[in-house]
């Protein structure tokens, strides 16, 4: 069983930075009590505030695609819908 590791960050546009920081912490919040989620950390760059940091870690890549699909259709999801990810996702 391989681990899954997604990191990067989003773009997102300046017009909805306070949309996307209103849904954050209750997106950090389920998706850190999911089954199978390791790692959750999402940050706002001080410098560049339209940008957020993302870094997580699910145990396999079952875990991983059940929160991408919890994840679509949540509020963060379309708090987030016009955000551009800059993603690399590896397994380990």
């Amino acid at each position: 069983m391989k681990k899954i590791i997604l990191s990067g960050y989003i773009d997102v546009p300046n017009d909805q930075i306070k949309l996307v920081k209103s849904a954050l912490p209750k997106h950090i919040e389920l998706t850190q009590q999911e089954n199978g989620c390791l790692t959750f950390k999402v940050t706002q760059r001080t410098n560049e505030p339209n940008i957020f940091d993302v870094y997580e870690e699910f145990v396999d890549k079952e875990a991983f695609e059940k929160h991408q699909k919890r994840v679509s259709n949540s509020d963060w999801g379309i708090a987030s819908k016009n955000a551009l990810r800059h993603y690399v996702i590896t397994e380990v």
